[in-house]
């Protein structure tokens, strides 16, 4: 057992984003699974830890933590990540970019949007639809705003940052929901240099899918 604890889910995006800053921080913790599928997220268990019920949730250095930029933000300042820029306006392109990820894109495809989207309609076939409608135009938009920065490899330069860690998990949903990326060459670069990396390696969900 160890002093941190990251309560998640193995798809859920927000999660994949913590897994990645914690194995960048080079921070050994225990994941502890909420399932999603089977509702463990609105259990009062859960909701005891956040009453959003949304994963995740990180306990560390004696506190307890929700919402996945704010966890960010906290690891990035403690732990010296360099996710982000001290100077101001660079600091603050570089978190639009991420945003437009996490903030924008992000939300919309959160699966219990998805899920009213096919009660609202009755057609199971939606949820695929609602996905490609706004990942694909989204992901466009990222790969322009990549233009105003240099890729060497990473989003905005030769370290993972912020717009990184939001990227992939991002990309793993595109790939999920059949949204076309492959004809973006910029995010398409970042993401091969991403994979590369043994933090982001550590933190796919394929390596975190519960057997069976």
């Amino acid at each position: 057992m160890t002093d941190v604890t990251l309560f998640d889910f193995w798809r859920s995006s927000a999660s994949y984003r913590l897994r990645i800053a914690l194995h960048l921080a080079g921070i050994e913790y225990d994941s502890v699974a909420v399932d999603l599928p089977t509702r463990q997220h609105k259990t009062p268990e859960h909701l005891a830890r956040n009453p959003q019920g949304f994963v995740p949730v990180l306990d560390i250095d004696g506190h307890r933590f929700t919402q996945s930029l704010a966890m960010l933000e906290y690891l990035d300042t403690t732990r010296n990540l360099g996710l982000l820029p001290k100077d101001p306006v660079e600091r603050a392109r570089q978190q639009a970019l991420a945003h437009a990820i996490a903030v924008d894109i992000h939300p919309v495809c959160n699966l219990q949007v998805a899920a009213y989207a096919v009660e609202i309609t009755g057609r199971e076939e939606v949820r695929q639809e609602w996905m490609q409608r706004f990942i694909r135009p989204g992901m466009v938009a990222f790969e322009e705003m990549l233009g105003a920065f240099e890729q060497s490899p990473f989003c905005c330069g030769d370290a993972p940052g912020l717009a990184d860690i939001c990227l992939m998990p991002q990309l793993y949903n595109a790939e999920r929901w059949g949204a076309q990326t492959d004809d973006l060459p910029r995010v398409t670069a970042v993401a091969a240099a991403c994979a590369a990396h043994p933090a982001f390696a550590a933190s796919h969900p394929d390596k975190w899918k519960p057997a069976g």
